[in-house]
């Protein structure tokens, strides 16, 4: 397999791995203020924005992570 795609697919898992968590957390946020406060779960434009930063770092992380494996090891 070329470097650049064992990077790439790294990078991939990574980016999976962090939207996943990112949602899990604000979700559970959500679900816990919402109990607190005795209303329905909503999320906030700042959680809304916050997902959004890291879909867009998770966009860039694959094309990164590929160029630094080929660079170190290609």
């Amino acid at each position: 397999m070329p470097v650049y795609v064992e990077g790439a697919l790294i990078g991939l898992a990574l980016a999976a791995f962090l939207v996943l968590a990112e949602y899990v957390a604000v979700r559970k946020g959500a679900r816990d203020r919402a109990a607190r406060l005795h209303r329905k779960v909503e999320i906030d434009p700042s959680e809304t924005s916050r997902m959004r930063s890291i879909a867009t770092f998770a966009i860039l992380l694959p094309p990164g992570f590929a160029l630094a494996w080929w660079l170190l090891w290609g």
